[in-house]
């Protein structure tokens, strides 16, 4: 490791422990994050990311559609049960109410 990467490491050290850098000290950091990026992205050939980060947004923003529908659609349901055994438990009270002669 060079000297210049060890005082880069040095003020990057510092400056994610909160302390105050020079502005010299900040555009150095800076000139040199952006030359840990460019190499990052050439090594991870990231040419290629954004069709791959849009097509998994596209899928996850399918799933959510999916889910949201499915979601509504248990809602409605829910609702539906709710009224049946509204309806079930009005029935069963009728039927307890009529003579017994013709429960049968």
């Amino acid at each position: 490791m060079t000297g210049d990467e060890l005082q880069m490491r040095a003020l990057h050290d510092r400056a994610t422990r909160g302390h105050t850098l020079t502005a010299d000290e900040q555009a150095q950091l800076d000139a040199w994050y952006a030359v840990q990026d460019a190499a990052e992205t050439v090594m991870l050939g990231n040419l290629s990311a954004p069709d791959d980060l849009r097509d998994l947004q596209a899928g996850v923003e399918q799933a959510i559609t999916h889910i949201l529908a499915t979601s509504s659609r248990i809602r409605e349901l829910d609702a539906q049960n709710t009224g049946l055994r509204f309806e079930i438990a009005e029935l069963q009270q009728r039927l307890h109410r009529l003579p017994s002669s013709h429960a049968a």
